[in-house]
Formats: structure tokens, sequence, C-alpha cells
């Protein structure tokens, strides 16, 4: 049987202003120095992501621009279906708030590599629990509609992380501790009834430097 095999890249870096604040699911810009200095990173995906495949964003603009420069770097354009369950986590009130505020309201001890742990709900917004069975219910569904298929998703560290976790089974405390980089490649593929995890943040290797 051909495997579902997912391809998933966490979008490029935000702009600095948005890095001051927890951003969630707000929709802000990328950083356009970071866009010229990363060009590396996006010939490398242009070339090591697989054609054809079903190309999908969320519906916050970070991943369609992400996905634009990877077009512009050389991969054949492709048509962007969106998959708003997909979303980084909806941070509720926090969202906007500079991080050293977070640490007074919370309500469970923070994460050991996150600033707030997995079942942590946020004010008017989603723990990252609910985010997990959203994502995972998304991931599922696509998995049967395309089977067999190659598809790139380009998402967020968060909905990347629930991906990992509903392919391995994991709590969602266990998920924070992955930590996704910008422009990273993970892969996971669906065998049939089970779910294999294949690389976790690929990057493009550079040489050490000369001693």
């Amino acid at each position: 049987m051909t495997p579902t095999r997912f391809f998933l890249v966490r979008h490029a870096l935000v702009e600095p202003s948005a890095r001051a604040v927890l951003y969630g699911s707000m929709d802000v810009a990328l950083c356009d120095l970071a866009l010229r200095q990363e060009a590396a990173s996006y010939r490398w995906l242009a070339h090591r992501l697989p054609q054809p495949a079903r190309w999908f964003v969320t519906n916050l603009s970070r991943t369609r621009a992400t996905a634009a420069a990877i077009f512009a770097a050389g991969y054949p354009h492709a048509e962007l279906d969106p998959e708003p369950q997909f979303a980084e986590q909806f941070l509720g009130d926090w969202q906007g708030i500079p991080h050293e505020a977070l640490p007074a309201l919370l309500t469970r001890p923070a994460h050991p590599f996150w600033p707030h742990a997995g079942e942590e709900h946020p004010p008017g917004g989603e723990s990252f629990k609910e985010m997990q069975a959203r994502v995972s219910g998304a991931l599922e569904r696509m998995a049967t509609l395309l089977e067999g298929q190659d598809v790139v998703v380009v998402a967020h560290g968060g909905s990347i992380r629930a991906m990992l976790a509903h392919a391995m089974g994991l709590s969602p405390d266990q998920a924070l501790v992955f930590s996704i980089k910008n422009l990273s490649l993970t892969r996971i593929e669906k065998h049939g009834l089970d779910w294999r995890v294949a690389a976790v943040n690929e990057e493009p290797w550079t040489p050490p430097a000369a001693v």
C-alpha cells in the first residue's frame, strides 16, 4: 500500500514586533530581513519537497507568504488550498500581550520548554489540548481523502507539534517538548491505519566553518 506522505513546513520568521508578544493566531507579517537572509532555505525546500503534491496553507497569511517564497525559489507554482483547522493555537485574551506578562496569568505551572502547560486554557481561547484535537481530526480527514498522495502543508509550530503528537500518541505536554524551527521540514506518513514519523526539523546542511 502506498503511504500518504505529509511534508510539514513551519512558516518563516515573523516580523520583530510580533515576536515581542504572544501572537498565537493573530495574522502577522513575515520579517522582510529574514526573507532575504534565508534565501538558501527557500531554495533547499524548493528542491526537497515532492513534485507533484497537493499544497495546503492555513487561514493565516504568513503560511501563504512562505509558500509563495518557496515557489519563487524554484518550486513549480501549485494551487494553495486553505485548511483553517491547521491554524496556530488561539490564545484568546492573551493574544498581543508581552511575554513577560504571561506568568502572572497562569493557573497551572508552566511547561519546562514552553510558556504554558498543554492543558492551560487561555480566557476566551483554546488550550493546546483542544488545538491538538482540532488538528488531529483534520489530519485524519485529509489522510483519508488524499490516500496515497504526497501532501505539503505550510503550517505553524503549534499545529506541527499537534500532528506529531497525533502520529505518536503523545499527551499535550509531551508534544510541547518538540522545538519546531522556522522553515524546517517535518515528515509524517500514514500507512494503512498506522502513522510513522519519518523526520523532524530537517534543514539544509551547512558545512562547518574552517577552524
